[in-house]
């Protein structure tokens, strides 16, 4: 059974989602990119999330986010659903696009977070050793220089979409929002900040492509690999899925995080137990989503402080 968590509005978050058996499904060509930024529009302006960065690697994809009104799991929910079914026309795939594993939701609770997180997700094609800078990325992404300014445009994709239906548009726009921990007047020493941590993060890969005896790959070969084939590289399994991060050097703010999310999970199973023995005027926490919205539980309205 999985844990319980918490879907506060406003949180932002870093989501990650695989595709089956690495797969280079979402390899970078014109029509993918379309698609994937389009769903990505349509998808965040259906529920009000705001995107601040994107990578769509050739085996997953990279997003962080702000769930300003507090339905993630049916932004989530609607937007892989459009990316597989689009994927598999443009594939001519029969199977399964996603990984049987759960996506990766990550609630990033500081600005040191957010940076790192972000600078994480630009900096994925060269940690795969993929590309040398992560500007020369063909996939769908986000540079460092539009956070917080800039919008993507993506013309409605001919593939699977019905252009009778009036929720796909012509075109949809993508603005790349600040996350609301920055304050406007803040956001170029936000983004100087995320360009020294990708700067960082880019020279570790560097470092380590040549401890291996190693070449970059290259932004045309991974333009032109087939999509049926699949990654060979190792990769570890059933590894460990935080469900927070607070980022480095960041005092007592992870065992804070830590104790608020036991403390959730704690008074979720309690209410749970009441629930499932009859007690229908059980009281779950502030930010238990599944229960209420299809058992209409009633939910505390104050926030647990731990």
């Amino acid at each position: 059974m999985s844990q319980p968590r918490e879907i506060a509005p406003g949180a932002t978050y870093l989501i990650t989602r695989r595709v089956l058996r690495r797969h280079f499904l979402f390899r970078p060509d014109a029509a993918m990119n379309q698609f994937l930024v389009y769903a990505l529009a349509v998808a965040a302006r259906r529920y009000g999330v705001e995107v601040h960065a994107l990578c769509a690697m050739s085996t997953h994809l990279h997003l962080v986010v702000t769930d300003v009104q507090g339905v993630l799991p049916r932004f989530l929910q609607f937007f892989h659903r459009i990316v597989a079914l689009g994927t598999k026309v443009l594939r001519k795939w029969e199977g399964p696009v996603w990984d049987h594993e759960a996506t990766s939701v990550v609630r990033l609770l500081t600005r040191a977070a957010v940076v790192e997180k972000i600078a994480y997700v630009l900096a994925n094609p060269v940690a795969a050793g993929l590309v040398r800078n992560s500007r020369e990325w063909p996939g769908a992404k986000v540079d460092v220089g539009e956070i917080g300014h800039a919008v993507l445009h993506a013309a409605r994709p001919s593939a699977y979409l019905d252009p009778e239906n009036p929720q796909w548009p012509q075109e949809a726009t993508l603005p790349l929002a600040l996350p609301p921990i920055i304050e406007q007047d803040a956001a170029e020493a936000f983004r100087r900040e995320i360009l020294a941590e990708l700067e960082r993060q880019e020279a570790l890969a560097h470092a380590e492509v040549e401890r291996q005896g190693l070449r970059f790959f290259g932004a045309e070969r991974a333009s032109n690999v087939s999509p049926y084939q699949r990654a060979t590289s190792f990769e570890a399994l059933l590894g460990r899925n935080p469900t927070f991060a607070v980022g480095r050097e960041q005092g007592g703010a992870w065992q804070t995080a830590a104790a608020s999310v036991r403390a959730f999970r704690a008074t979720y199973r309690a209410a749970l137990e009441r629930w499932r023995a009859g007690v229908r005027s059980a009281v779950f926490p502030v930010g238990t989503w599944w229960m209420r919205m299809f058992h209409g539980v009633s939910v505390n309205d104050v926030v647990l402080v731990v």
